[in-house]
């Protein structure tokens, strides 16, 4: 499987995807218009080993529902992801068996050394 999470309006998603130059085998779902649904985000879980490892913490409103003042467990971080799309990283690639999950440089640097040798 190939497929991209991310949002269309994000100009940080845009120049990635521009970046690993994606190809038309590549499913692109924006988060925006088409939510992850329960059955995707658990096989994304399955990748990353936890919902917290897609959890951003830096989207606004986990600080203005100040969430970062609470102890989340497992099954809050993959509530609030399914509640809202800001709080799952973003953009999250499944390559194969793979995944990379937000736009740090070198997560992204993976990325693209995976899609070269898939």
């Amino acid at each position: 499987m190939k497929k991209i999470y991310y949002l269309k309006t994000c100009s940080t998603c845009q120049r990635i995807i521009k970046a690993l130059n994606l190809s038309k085998d590549f499913t692109q779902q924006d988060l925006k218009t088409t939510p992850i649904s329960a059955s995707d985000l658990e096989v994304l879980k399955s990748l990353s080993g936890s919902f917290e490892a897609m959890f951003s913490k830096r989207a606004k409103l986990y600080k203005e529902m100040g969430l970062k003042n609470k102890i989340l467990q497992e099954a809050d971080y993959r509530q609030y992801i399914l509640k809202h799309y800001t709080f799952l990283k973003r953009p999250v690639l499944v390559i194969d068996d793979q995944i990379f999950v937000g736009n740090n440089p070198k997560i992204i640097a993976a990325a693209k050394l995976a899609l070269t040798n898939a």
